[in-house]
């Protein structure tokens, strides 16, 4: 076929680094995919090579342009280096993906089984790179099911296909994948921008915690032939979201898609309410849509919210609008009441303390950092039925006591919890409920 490069050949890129292809890796569209080896490095990469009919002079140049701009953040797969055979045979090398890392498929066919921490912290870390992508002025275009790998070990993503990533604005040649793409652009009236990227991102947040779209319910269900008009007509003209408050013509066939009802109660009322909001106000209104930053002060939150049940260890969600209402927390799986532990809210940050507990540098300073570790839950030696949190920072904390004395919380010294109690972290300020 033409385009295939020899295995066991070598090329050489642009920055002068030659590269042995060890084997074909797959093949798409646009091209196809090598690993190859680095010959100075001994570091296996990904090589992307194109088809004559897609190796475009506007492709290439939007290939210059990403690399010469670089990566987001080490979630993206971004390209690094060149290789050019003449106008319009080339390719461009970009970091190889562990085998240890899933697709989405693999989640909804059950291949993959990640916690819901796990999965929680890829949503987080997929948000946050599509957050630092749009920050740079870029939109990604595309994305889908194809484009996301995370490790169900511990909730690390990948983000793939990134030679499609452009400026706001620009020249367009990819629109999105059906299904994914916003409806304006299914409707033929809008380009692709960060506000389609919000809706495309939403749908795909909406498959990893439901395994269900959000706009297939009865509406899909009942389509005898899924062609080119009946897409449009589901996803572009007439989309209603299957838990849609007011308009309840596409509801979830039990039997058939039986994904969304079993795993939309499981989660708390405020993540509900932002699909809600993605996939009623956010199908008409572009520039309401839930934002990256919106996303992921929930998606901290549910890292932090897990209870496990102490019967069968469950992870069970934190919902404050059940607290409020003083309906009680039940174990999805075995039933049993669930009882919540103390935590402490720092502004929009709620970090229950369970005695695993870590407070992150997104919790104590706003910056949504969910790597860096500030605290710890710790026992006092002296009497282990006493808990406090480590100050792991470099800063000094104060805590402040129900009778507002303040004592300095040094690194590395711990503040007793008792509820009432405030910890001053610097920039916010912490209480003990």
């Amino acid at each position: 076929m033409e385009g295939l490069l020899k295995i066991g050949s070598t090329v050489t890129s642009q920055s002068g680094v030659t590269y042995k292809v060890l084997k074909l890796l797959g093949a798409g569209g646009q091209g196809e995919v090598y690993e190859v080896e680095a010959s100075n490095q001994s570091v296996h990469h990904a090589l992307k090579w194109y088809f004559k009919n897609t190796a475009s002079a506007y492709q290439k140049k939007v290939l210059e342009n990403l690399i010469a701009k670089g990566e987001p953040d080490s979630t993206f797969l971004w390209p690094q280096d060149m290789v050019i055979h003449n106008a319009n045979s080339y390719g461009y090398v970009m970091p190889l993906r562990p085998p240890e890392y899933k697709s989405i498929v693999d989640l909804m066919k059950r291949r993959a089984e990640p916690s819901f921490y796990s999965l929680c912290r890829a949503a987080y870390m997929l948000t946050q790179g599509y957050q630092k992508l749009h920050s740079m002025g870029f939109s990604y275009r595309d994305i889908s099911f194809g484009n996301l790998f995370f490790n169900p070990n511990n909730g690390d993503v990948l983000i793939c296909d990134n030679d499609n990533v452009a400026a706001n604005d620009s020249v367009c040649s990819i629109y999105g994948t059906p299904r994914f793409m916003a409806p304006e652009i299914v409707n033929g009236q809008a380009k692709p921008s960060r506000n389609t990227d919000l809706f495309s991102l939403a749908v795909l947040l909406f498959y990893m915690f439901m395994l269900n779209h959000p706009l297939e319910g009865k509406l899909e269900a009942d389509i005898k032939c899924m062609d080119v008009a009946a897409m449009n007509q589901l996803y572009g003209k007439d989309p209603v979201f299957i838990f849609d408050p007011t308009d309840k013509r596409n509801r979830p066939v039990p039997g058939y898609q039986d994904n969304a009802t079993i795993y939309w109660e499981l989660y708390p009322l405020k993540l509900r309410e932002m699909f809600v909001k993605s996939f009623t106000i956010g199908l008409k209104q572009p520039a309401r849509r839930v934002t990256e930053n919106e996303w992921l002060d929930e998606f901290a939150n549910l890292m932090t919210g897990i209870i496990p049940c102490p019967k069968c260890l469950a992870e069970v969600f934190f919902d404050e609008d059940k607290q409020a209402k003083g309906v009680s927390h039940i174990c999805w799986r075995c039933q049993t009441q669930v009882q919540p532990p103390i935590s402490i809210v720092i502004g929009k940050s709620r970090v229950l303390l369970n005695t695993n507990a870590k407070l992150y540098a997104h919790d104590t300073n706003g910056n949504y950092d969910m790597q860096t570790i500030t605290g710890s839950l710790v026992q006092n030696p002296n009497n282990p039925n006493l808990w406090g949190i480590r100050n792991d920072s470099s800063e000094n904390w104060t805590y402040i006591k129900t009778d507002n004395t303040q004592v300095p919380i040094a690194p590395g010294k711990s503040a007793l919890i008792a509820k009432g109690t405030k910890i001053n972290f610097g920039q916010t300020i912490g209480e003990f409920e």
